[in-house]
């Protein structure tokens, strides 16, 4: 995580604290020639406009007065989403027994992605139901799974 990225998570404990939300990731992301502060937020039951907007007012005041961004930025304050990526800790603890999706940075005994119930991960491997653990450094990204 960068310098940036971590004292924006740290602005948004202060912002969360005593709310009923969630802090779900912090990207501080170059995209072409602009630069991108993405929050990602989540309550029970899901986040709305609404919150989203609460949420980029207070950060974006605490961010002026912190001056901790030198140049120009867009903020987005956004819903992880359905398909929502899993990242730290307590994102698989929290999905253990929902399906997800896996992809691999390469294949692995002939496949780059996998579909299955997380069981969980370790801090070698990830385990999904009725795989073979996968290795931790060999995955890209792991996904909820959504059946359309």
């Amino acid at each position: 995580m960068s310098k940036i990225e971590t004292q924006v998570e740290s602005l948004m404990t202060e912002i969360l604290t005593d709310t009923d939300y969630e802090l779900v990731d912090v990207e501080y992301v170059k995209e072409g020639r602009d630069w991108y502060l993405r929050i990602f937020v989540d309550k029970a039951g899901g986040v709305d406009l609404d919150d989203c907007q609460a949420v980029s007012e207070k950060l974006g005041a605490l961010l002026d007065e912190a001056d901790i961004i030198g140049g120009a930025y867009i903020l987005e304050v956004s819903s992880p989403g359905i398909d929502r990526i899993l990242k730290k800790d307590r994102d698989f603890v929290r999905e253990a027994g929902k399906v997800v999706d896996v992809t691999l940075y390469a294949p692995l005994d002939g496949k780059k992605f996998f579909v299955g119930e997380l069981v969980g991960r370790d801090e070698k491997f990830l385990h999904i139901k009725d795989t073979e653990p996968l290795p931790r450094e060999k995955i890209a990204q792991v996904r909820l799974h959504i059946d359309f």
